[in-house]
């Protein structure tokens, strides 16, 4: 079968386990044909193998320029001018007339209209996206496509009404969500004759690319190395965490934190490592390939996770696998992903000093870490197996679309 995949930016560090749904879907045999609206977030020279090929075979919206743009629009005006201008309708009616709104909508109806065309030509009739994009709402509209959708939250969870969820849900084939606590924002926001569209098909990680090193003993006097791995955003936290740091350094506590990723809080956070005088105790790797974020698990003793959003972190189950022990806020799908007590320690959400404790006991009693860690990795092993949980998402796309 043939499927579209219709993604925001691809490849992209923030969407890796896209990259690696797509890879793994053609291993079972789909054609998945993929259209970026951004290109890649970095030079090809900075790519690994599998992202510089699929950067090579991916068309991007963007990336194609103002005349493929022009000449796309006037072909589909030419071939569907009912769906051409019922399409740009419905987005001005999305944005319900606020300036901003249309201007935006106006957009996304443009890169809905060059993405359709892309698949148009390619003969793709069925496209799959992740977070719910509204781009694909407006597209299906225009061409005769079925689409259907990956909810991840909370992001798509903070305003129903304005991502137009129910609508998107209507609309879907199926609408698959990555917990089961997805599964029930989705179901709240969308009528109940269409509940049956909705499936909990968990994502996964590769547990071979992400496994433990030989435990050794650790040398009490170095510090105790603590890593968080996400995009530098206010819902991940992390001046919550950056304060846990501080009070285990007010108990005498030798601990050091690497932050990987970037983001706009970089600048907020880099200012506040400096207020508190935690330059050699906190710091900001940047963003970081699959290969160099591997290396900072392998160098870590324990993963910390200090968001107050979120939908089922991947970069936790990465840690899981890789049997690092995790402190974890209790919100949203993670209790889906930690047992607390026995697979990980969960805190409350915006408590520096839940983190520091929960860090302290890890610290303390390293035969207890050593059993969260392994434990986690079994549970990835066990229920967020990539290639197990792709096999279950090709069979619901081979069961519905052919339906």
């Amino acid at each position: 079968m043939k499927l579209g995949y219709l993604v925001s930016q691809y490849p992209a560090l923030s969407h890796t386990f896209v990259l690696r749904e797509v890879l793994s879907l053609r291993r079972l045999g789909i054609d998945v044909c993929v259209v970026s609206v951004h290109e890649c977030d970095r030079p090809i020279g900075e790519l690994s193998r599998d992202e510089a090929a699929e950067a090579q075979r991916t068309f991007s919206v963007m990336g194609a320029g103002a005349t493929h743009a022009l000449l796309a629009n006037l072909h589909v005006l030419l071939r569907h001018p009912i769906g051409y201008l019922g399409g740009l309708l419905y987005a001005w009616a999305l944005s319900r007339g606020a300036p901003r709104l249309l201007v935006m909508y106006t957009a996304y109806f443009l890169e809905a209209v060059v993405a359709g065309d892309h698949f148009e030509r390619h003969r793709v009739t069925d496209v799959h996206t992740h977070f719910s994009s509204t781009v694909l709402l407006i597209l299906a509209r225009i061409f005769r496509v079925r689409y259907s959708l990956t909810a991840h939250g909370s992001g798509e969870f903070v305003d129903v009404v304005g991502f137009h969820l129910a609508e998107k849900v209507a609309g879907a084939t199926f609408v698959a969500t990555v917990s089961q606590y997805g599964m029930s924002q989705v179901m709240n926001a969308s009528d109940p004759t269409h509940w049956h569209k909705i499936v909990s098909l968990p994502l996964g990680v590769d547990v071979d690319a992400f496994r433990p090193l030989p435990s050794s003993q650790r040398d009490s006097s170095e510090p105790f190395r603590l890593l968080s791995v996400g995009r530098l955003s206010a819902p991940k936290g992390y001046p919550v965490l950056i304060e846990a740091v501080m009070l285990l350094r007010a108990r005498r506590r030798n601990v050091r934190l690497t932050l990987v990723g970037e983001g706009p809080e970089r600048g907020a956070l880099e200012n506040l490592i400096a207020l508190r005088r935690l330059g050699d105790a906190v710091r900001l790797a940047g963003a970081c390939n699959h290969e160099r974020v591997v290396g900072y698990y392998e160098s870590s003793e324990a993963f910390v996770l200090s968001s107050f959003l979120e939908g089922v972190p991947v970069v936790l189950m990465e840690a899981m696998a890789m049997g690092l022990p995790c402190v974890a806020t209790w919100i949203t799908g993670i209790p889906e992903l930690i047992d607390s007590g026995s697979e990980g320690l969960l805190v409350p959400p915006a408590s520096a000093s839940a983190i520091a404790d929960a860090v302290e006991r890890l610290i303390d009693d390293p035969a207890a870490a050593r059993r969260l860690g392994s434990a986690a990795r079994r549970k990835v092993v066990a229920k967020y197996h990539l290639e197990r949980n792709v096999e279950r998402l090709a069979e619901e796309f081979r069961s519905r679309l052919a339906s």
